[in-house]
């Protein structure tokens, strides 16, 4: 696979590559996030979405809107969470990527918190850029 980033779900059926560099770097902490990955937080980055192709097992990314506009995208073997877009936001032609599920190194020098109000109790932001 060419690209700048490829990566997989936890059973490694659906596979897809990025072509181009990912920006945005996003720790989310909203309650969909927090469910959504069974973590404290989820971390994103974004491409435009033309720039994302699945490259295997296409028909096994299902879709699940979580609110108006919003679609987030997961392995219905695994379960794993790959993707979020937001079609009535203020990028409706990007995609989030899970950025755990990525098979290649992310260098993202800037990166921050979102939705820190509703943030786990639990946790606490050491870094918060």
């Amino acid at each position: 696979m060419d690209g700048f980033h490829q990566g997989s779900c936890l059973c490694g059926a659906v596979k897809y590559q990025v072509s181009t560099e990912l920006k945005a770097v996003t720790h989310c902490h909203c309650s969909q996030c927090r469910k959504g990955h069974g973590a404290a937080f989820a971390t994103y980055a974004s491409a435009p979405r033309s720039a994302v192709s699945i490259m295997t097992s296409a028909e096994t990314l299902k879709g699940y809107q979580s609110s108006e506009g919003v679609t987030r995208q997961f392995c219905s073997n695994c379960g794993s969470s790959l993707f979020w877009s937001d079609s009535k936001g203020s990028f409706p032609d990007w995609i989030s990527v899970a950025a755990g599920t990525l098979d290649t190194p992310l260098l993202a020098k800037k990166q921050k918190h979102a939705c820190v109000s509703s943030k786990a109790s639990w946790y606490e932001i050491q870094d918060p850029r």
